[in-house]
């Protein structure tokens, strides 16, 4: 469904779910590109900006949880930009969809819009995707500080469980946000020019969102790295700690059992008539296991 708002010469198209009807508009009436338009047909593109004489066309990638606030998955945000229209094409996030509400409200009530030029509505909508971006990555953050807060809780299954779901999500906004810094570096270094004057200082205010972005990305990575390899060596200890009071119990119990087996044999034994023996078995089986442990303790194996 397309939908218009006007804001004096500009124009802002809104378009959810673009239709034939829609891209033939495109092609005969905006003349754009026909590979912009095969981009606009498909999705899970990647990110780029297309320069022409008139227009550019923008595909970028913003993270969002999904319905269970668990995964984060990329959202594409597809734009036409042009000197008196902006036009925003497809499925996008959600903080667009309600921009573009709050734009429409404000025209119905007749309120005057503080934007008044396509690059300062672009300008505008980015900041607000990078705002929440950030918001996302501090969440990220803040789950790394539970998660290290819990390595020593013994909760190793939810650990496991955690460390794997923030590993992916960091992945998943790291391979969002790599391919778009060449994309972000364009606007602060002049070849994206804009059809606004005096733009360079807001381009740059964008790139230093991303460029924040980006670091705390990094940073992530890095953590999400040191709390796995930690909690891994955690693991492996607690491992060869039970192998080694296990193997310490085998040592101790192999030759009480050769002893118990010997005397089970239906042969004649020393001691077999004698109505102490059993006792004597027993103290024997004791003073062995007693003198076993007492080496391994001296020896700090225990």
């Amino acid at each position: 469904m397309k939908e218009v708002i006007k804001i004096g010469r500009l124009r802002w198209l809104h378009i959810n779910n673009p239709t034939e009807e829609d891209f033939y508009e495109f092609e005969h009436k905006f003349h754009f590109h026909r590979l912009d338009i095969e981009d606009c047909r498909q999705i899970n593109q990647r990110p780029k900006i297309d320069m022409y004489d008139d227009y550019y066309f923008l595909i970028l990638h913003f993270p969002v949880f999904d319905r269970k606030n668990l995964f984060i998955k990329p959202r594409e945000l597809r734009v036409f930009w042009g000197e008196d229209f902006l036009i925003t094409v497809g499925k996008t996030h959600w903080i667009v969809d309600k921009m573009f509400e709050e734009a429409k409200e404000q025209e119905k009530n007749g309120i005057d819009f503080e934007i008044g030029t396509s690059d300062a509505l672009l300008y505008t909508i980015l900041e607000k995707l990078m705002t929440e971006s950030v918001f996302i990555l501090r969440k990220i953050g803040l789950e790394l500080e539970l998660i290290n807060r819990e390595l020593f809780s013994g909760k190793a299954r939810r650990i496991i469980e955690r460390l794997s779901v923030t590993r992916k999500n960091i992945i998943a906004i790291n391979t969002m946000f790599k391919p778009q810094l060449r994309v972000f570096n364009k606007f602060e270094s002049g070849k994206v020019e804009g059809f606004a004057v005096n733009m360079e200082d807001y381009w740059g205010n964008i790139l230093d969102y991303y460029d924040k972005m980006w670091d705390l990305t990094e940073d992530y990575g890095e953590l999400i790295e040191g709390l796995s390899t930690t909690f891994d060596s955690m693991q492996t200890n607690k491992t060869n700690e039970i192998m080694k009071t296990l193997t310490l119990i085998s040592s101790i119990i192999l030759p009480l059992t050769f002893l118990t087996g010997l005397y089970g044999m239906n042969v004649l034994l020393p001691m077999q008539k004698d109505n102490l023996a059993f006792w004597i078995i027993i103290v024997v089986m004791f003073s062995i296991g007693g003198g076993m442990i007492a080496y391994f303790r001296r020896r700090r194996w225990l």
